[in-house]
């Protein structure tokens, strides 16, 4: 049950009118690839666990077993020299984490709306309704 002042809220609000229509759909991914034949390699290489080869081949089968073909993600071995905490066992790492996804998941929902406008292919209005 909602609590009351939310209820009000939602009383309150402004609705359009009509069925709603998707224009058009846009997506955006970093552009920072790896492949999942390489990703064991990558993994292990960033995080300072080549020393243990037994778990890569593990690691290394449960990927090729995946359907997954490629990897896309922010995290560049640059950015993960930047911020060794990111690669640690159990080290506090949130707020790096927390820093990088207030910066970039704008400029990914920023690409993937120009996107889906460009698809659109009509002029953007001076307003919306």
């Amino acid at each position: 049950m909602a609590p009351a002042a939310l209820t009000a809220l939602d009383a309150r609000a402004p609705r359009a009118e009509g069925l709603a229509t998707v224009l058009a759909i846009g997506t955006a991914a970093p552009d920072n690839c790896v492949y999942q034949a390489d990703y064991p390699d990558y993994y292990f290489r960033v995080t300072n666990s080549d020393h243990l080869p037994d778990l890569k081949q593990k690691f290394k089968q449960i990927c090729e077993g995946s359907m997954i073909r490629k990897r896309h993600m922010h995290m560049t071995e640059k950015l993960l020299e930047q911020n060794p905490s990111m690669c640690e066992f159990n080290a506090p790492s949130l707020d790096v984490r927390q820093g990088i996804l207030l910066t970039e998941v704008p400029k990914l929902g920023m690409a993937a709306a120009q996107k889906a406008i460009k698809e659109w292919g009509q002029p953007l209005p001076t307003t919306i309704s």
